[in-house]
């Protein structure tokens, strides 16, 4: 079933509104017909609402209300996903991927061993692109919410920030072994919900001084087993590993 946003003006009553560039998507790319069943979601509403194509217009598609789905879709954590500024066009295959497993926003931060360099023209130009990356992936796999994609940080930024989450973690190849990756676990479950940061290092991962950086800021290392992996798998393994803990204990 195809997914889609809308805001919470466009739902009146049994009637919801699809606006903006899914109209062209609905009536050009899927060419979707009245009587077809969609799903919509209002960011931020952890809802589903299922409905059917009444009328497919210019600038609006009309729905009805069937029901709607309750059972929420998203962690009880808003996860950060601090990822390194990669090569080429793997931050794409990382946002996409972080959105499927739950991620609440990602930002990309700017470290010593990146070697893409970005001026605030192609900051700006790139984030349009990941943002929409983001929706897309969004609306696969159905979220109740379209994660964020920001403009760059610098590592000390980053740190920053996540200095005011719930938790943090650095996946860091020289971390002493999985008992911390445990440890770390054990206190995410405890304290149920919040908000948790995830840093993932670029191709070369972090310099010694960035994770002593994050250390200090109470950013934990942890160990990603014995294996190093390649920086758009390492976010991937950490949200699998945290998606598992959190769905498991809900």
């Amino acid at each position: 079933m195809h997914h889609f946003f809308t805001e919470s003006f466009n739902i009146q009553g049994d009637v919801i509104r699809i606006e903006g560039s899914d109209v062209n998507h609905i009536r050009n790319v899927l060419r979707m017909k009245p009587g077809e069943e969609l799903s919509v979601s209002v960011p931020g509403d952890d809802r589903e609402y299922r409905c059917g194509i009444e009328e497919i217009n210019e600038d609006e598609v009309i729905c009805s209300l069937r029901f709607i789905k309750e059972e929420g879709v998203e962690l009880p954590y808003k996860i950060t996903l601090f990822q390194g500024l990669p090569k080429a066009d793997k931050m794409e295959l990382i946002i996409q991927k972080a959105v499927e497993l739950g991620a609440y926003e990602i930002v990309p931060v700017k470290t010593e061993r990146s070697v893409v360099k970005l001026d605030d023209k192609k900051a700006k130009q790139k984030r349009e692109r990941w943002q929409g990356i983001s929706e897309a992936a969004a609306k696969q796999s159905r979220r109740g919410v379209i994660p964020e994609v920001t403009l760059p940080l610098t590592m000390k930024e980053a740190v920053s920030r996540a200095k005011e989450m719930t938790l943090a973690c650095i996946p860091y190849e020289l971390a002493e072994g999985m008992e911390e990756t445990k440890k770390f676990l054990e206190r995410m479950c405890e304290k149920k919900n919040g908000s948790l940061g995830i840093f993932i290092g670029p191709e070369g991962g972090f310099t010694r001084e960035e994770v002593e950086l994050a250390n200090a800021a109470g950013v934990i290392p942890v160990s990603l087993g014995r294996r190093i992996l390649r920086t758009e798998t390492a976010g991937m393994t950490m949200l699998s590993i945290i998606m598992y803990q959190l769905e498991v204990m809900a």
